[in-house]
């Protein structure tokens, strides 16, 4: 099969002239401004959480003096209080409380935990150190008994201190990567990310010791599999194309999400994903958009609603003659899954997003960003990335 013939030429003013036509049409925000009905979250320093901590313990004491039936209130994390903002495009957490009682049987255990959470994380800033969720469910194992139990806790803390999880020190293992045209700051340490090889910096949890210093990047660029980013590693991408390479391999933690937040707003640059043409692919998507359900609290901190959908798309498998062999037909899964996608508001007001969703529910296929080697190696980098981004083909 004869090869389609594409302009390997990036034009980045061309790109940059799309990027400003969204600009001017407000789809690009710098400031959030949340609506009355839902939760402000605030992303704390550590004498501002600990001030914070000590004023939650202050009024449970309060209540034990005055009447012996203590209470803690917290907003509602349930599915029923979560609430898309159409427009700020973002998944928000509402402002239902919910009141975790001291006095009954039922309740020992959840407080017992949630107080061991407050306990681990007080000495954590105090100590000034930052530990690992796995870390604090082994801080007491016939406690929690399973890590969704000690996670769970985790999370309730942060929201009944009405703040991000990174600002009470308990941080996500280290998962994303990320390399190219930006210099950061670690502590002491400079990092130049475009000099660490093929293998790129490790996304530091830590990201109240990460200052970013500067970039001479037109882009970002955040991908879904490890594969595909030691593709465009290997290949020194961001010395042709002046970009930040990032994945997390598969959905984003919180490090990852929030280091692309703020790499965006500080840097002020476009942000697109490529990501597979299949439903997971698309909820990745979704998430790094406008943040997921069971963070909802966190989205303004975690979710960059201006990232667009650059590829893989359904209709590139036509347009760019992928061959039927790559191609993989989809599961009853994936069709449940696309469907339940396409009975949300937020991918429904989207109609190019909704069309090519529909496109592969007509088709019942899927594919992965690796189809594109059918063409060779180098099809993903030298000329499907170029045209589809100097072209602006893409959805968002």
């Amino acid at each position: 099969m004869a090869k389609k013939q594409i302009s390997k030429e990036f034009n980045l003013q061309a790109m940059r002239k799309l990027f400003l036509e969204y600009i001017e049409r407000g789809k690009v925000k710098s400031d959030i401004i949340l609506p009355p009905d839902t939760v402000k979250i605030d992303n704390l320093n550590r004498k501002e959480t600990l001030h914070r901590l000590y004023k939650l313990v202050d009024d449970v004491l309060e209540k034990i003096y005055k009447s012996g039936r203590p209470s803690i209130e917290l907003p509602s994390r349930s599915g029923t209080n979560i609430i898309w903002d159409e427009e700020n495009d973002l998944l928000l957490l509402g402002t239902q409380i919910v009141e975790k009682q001291f006095h009954t049987l039922t309740s020992v255990a959840d407080i017992t935990r949630l107080m061991r959470v407050l306990e681990v994380v007080n000495e954590l800033l105090n100590e000034d150190i930052h530990a690992t969720k796995r870390e604090v469910f082994y801080t007491d194992v016939n406690l929690f008994l399973e890590q969704k139990n000690s996670d769970k806790s985790i999370e309730d803390v942060a929201s009944m201190l009405y703040t991000t999880r990174n600002s009470t020190h308990v941080v996500a293992a280290p998962k994303g990567t990320c390399v190219g045209r930006l210099r950061i700051r670690d502590k002491s340490d400079i990092i130049d990310l475009e000099g660490l090889g093929s293998g790129g910096w490790t996304i530091s949890p830590m990201l109240d010791n990460i200052d970013i210093i500067e970039s001479d990047a037109e882009f970002i660029l955040v991908i879904e599999k490890d594969a595909a980013m030691m593709r465009l590693a290997e290949a020194r991408f961001w010395r042709k194309y002046p970009c930040i390479l990032l994945t997390a391999q598969g959905v984003g933690n919180v490090a990852v999400r929030m280091f692309l937040k703020r790499l965006s707003k500080e840097l002020t640059l476009p942000v697109f994903a490529l990501v597979d043409a299949d439903p997971y692919g698309m909820y990745i998507y979704s998430v790094y958009l406008r943040g997921s359900k069971r963070l909802s609290y966190e989205s303004p901190f975690l979710a960059t609603p201006n990232i667009k959908l650059l590829g893989l798309l359904t209709r590139d498998l036509d347009k760019y003659k992928i061959p039927q062999e790559v191609r993989i037909p989809m599961t009853a899964q994936d069709i449940k899954r696309s469907k339940e996608l396409l009975q949300e508001g937020y991918v429904l007001k989207n109609k190019e997003w909704a069309d090519d969703i529909r496109l592969s529910l007509k088709l019942k296929i899927k594919a992965e960003i690796q189809s594109l080697s059918a063409h060779g190696f180098q099809f993903l980098t030298d000329e499907y990335l170029p045209e589809k981004l100097t072209t602006g083909d893409w959805i968002g």
